[in-house]
């Protein structure tokens, strides 16, 4: 049986932290589907589309891993591709809790589908895409924290924001 599993987020914008997660994943996995989600508790700077076509450039080297916006239930969502698996990276113990109260009520709803939990490389612990967003904002150096097609996506959405 392949080992399917599905990495969510809402990569708004992907970073170095989300694609080592996803790189390392796809070493583990033999498909891995980065799953978009627009989480309605937040205000996204990028749109789905917007998300979804830079995880595609991004993980365009890597053959088993494909990227797809969802919605709705993330079991639901992994039921749909057969997958075995949800990974989930870890930065700090932080997230920790967050993740096991998630981890916890997908598995209620389908004890069939595990959660690996992956631990961020330690010089991308401290990343996050609000991080990013708001050094971004403030034309400060991003290039260390996201690849160059995300870097320049961001000038570009800054400057049109800073001319409305």
């Amino acid at each position: 049986m392949a080992s399917i599993a599905v990495c969510p987020g809402s990569f708004d914008p992907v970073t170095y932290g989300h694609l080592d997660i996803i790189k390392r994943g796809a070493k583990v996995f033999d498909q891995v589907y980065v799953a978009v989600l627009n989480n309605s508790s937040k205000k996204p700077l990028f749109t789905v589309e917007e998300r979804i076509e830079l995880l595609r450039e991004v993980t365009r080297t890597l053959p088993n891993v494909h990227v797809e916006a969802f919605h709705g239930l993330l079991v639901d969502y992994a039921r749909s591709k057969n997958a075995n698996a949800i990974l989930r990276g870890l930065r700090a113990v932080s997230d920790f809790e967050y993740e096991m109260q998630i981890t916890s009520m997908n598995r209620v709803l389908d004890e069939n589908i595990e959660t690996f939990f992956m631990m961020t490389n330690s010089q991308y612990a401290f990343l996050s895409s609000s991080i990013v967003k708001e050094v971004a904002k403030y034309n400060g150096d991003i290039s260390e924290l996201v690849p160059p097609v995300v870097e320049q996506a961001l000038k570009r959405k800054f400057a049109s924001t800073a001319a409305d």
